[in-house]
């Protein structure tokens, strides 16, 4: 796992979270109908912004972030985050973050997916410095916080080699692996699927320095070319594009890291809500087909209806009082012959309990260590936002 995978996520979350937030305050510094101001004016905006990027990119707090240290938690950064934003004015409900941070999360998922090769992860955080900078162009002060980072972050990734940044690459991908969350504007773009995941395209420019697919050269024993062949790709490629910048300014060429929020989708800045239970799902879940696939083959049977009227189920009753299913209760019929029912006992007993206590202090007590060093990590970096 890299080491130097921290300051690119915050950086680049942080640049996401700022897109959301500008986009939320622009929405509401006019009413629905723009016929007069709304909650918060240009000035609060910008305000708030400032303060932002300041704390965001304030000496101490990106010196300490820039050290060579494991990537934290998904909870750790959205306690970090979270103290950011309110260096404000501005204060988040638990939900409104809560939803913020999925956002933020997915679109830097997309980015990460998307990135045509793993130095490029670079040019993806140098377009988030690049719109924040624009940000906060009217203070000269925190726009110089910007450039000094913007150096450091040079200074400190611009010698790694081709194998660090592929490490970096896969420790970002192992970080993002179990997040499917659905938003409205990939929805709607055809670049996710219903059910959360990414559809990435097979085709389009090839990176730099890497030939188009779909030849084949032979060569003979002395490294002279004999022969060539073809071979279909499934794909459309084309030739690469030229390189992008790594400097302090400059053409980034790739577009990723850029700032989707923009006013030609003022709308699409939140969480598709999931399906009602109401509704027909067109797009039926294959993987939920699978596992109840998978659970009747373990079961023994691929169908339920295939199963004999001979054949013994099993029923549990989680406690005493409940009677079964359907009103049937235990005046036997039908059901009663085919189902054998299995009563656990839900009600406490005190020996039992005791027991049960003894058991789970023994477990707590070989937790305890482990526990402490997680309530501490990242702990640096919270009493830093405290100071700001």
């Amino acid at each position: 796992m890299s080491l130097r995978t921290l300051p690119l996520v915050f950086i680049n979350l942080g640049g996401e979270m700022l897109y959301i937030l500008d986009q939320r305050l622009q929405a509401l510094n006019t009413s629905e109908d723009n016929s007069e101001k709304g909650i918060w004016s240009e000035n609060d905006r910008k305000r708030v912004m400032t303060d932002i990027v300041g704390a965001m990119f304030s000496k101490d707090f990106m010196d300490e972030l820039l050290k060579p240290q494991q990537l934290y938690s998904h909870r750790t950064l959205k306690t970090v985050l979270t103290r950011l934003a309110h260096t404000s004015i501005m204060r988040l409900s638990q939900a409104s973050m809560d939803k913020l941070y999925e956002l933020m999360v997915m679109a830097f998922k997309y980015q990460v997916f998307l990135c045509p090769r793993p130095k490029d992860l670079l040019l993806v955080t140098y377009n988030h410095i690049d719109t924040i900078r624009e940000f906060v162009q009217h203070t000269p002060v925190v726009v110089n916080q910007v450039d000094e980072t913007h150096r450091k972050v040079i200074e400190v990734y611009s010698s790694l080699p081709e194998g660090e940044f592929q490490l970096l690459r896969q420790t970002l991908l192992i970080f993002l692996q179990d997040l499917h969350v659905r938003v409205s504007l990939f929805l709607k773009n055809k670049v996710q699927n219903p059910n959360g995941r990414f559809a990435l395209l097979s085709s389009g420019p090839v990176p730099p320095g890497i030939d188009v697919p779909g030849l084949i050269r032979m060569f003979d024993r002395k490294g002279r070319e004999v022969r060539r062949g073809e071979f279909p790709t499934g794909g459309s490629y084309t030739s690469p594009i030229r390189e992008g910048c790594f400097e302090l300014h400059g053409d980034r060429v790739i577009r990723l890291g850029m700032n989707i929020y923009s006013r030609n989708h003022p709308e699409e800045t939140y969480i598709s809500k999931p399906p009602s239970v109401k509704q027909k799902d067109d797009a039926p879940n294959l993987l939920a087909k699978e596992e109840l696939n998978l659970l009747a083959r373990l079961m023994g049977s691929m169908k339920a209806e295939d199963m004999a009227e001979t054949e013994t189920g099993f029923r549990i009753n989680l406690f005493m009082t409940d009677g079964e299913e359907g009103g049937t209760g235990t005046s036997g019929g039908a059901e009663q012959s085919s189902f054998e029912v299995i009563n656990i006992q839900a009600i406490q007993d005190e020996q039992a309990a005791t027991q049960l206590a003894r058991i789970a202090g023994q477990f707590t007590e070989g937790d305890k260590l482990p526990e402490s060093l997680s309530t501490n990590k990242g702990a640096d970096l919270l009493a830093l936002m405290d100071d700001l």
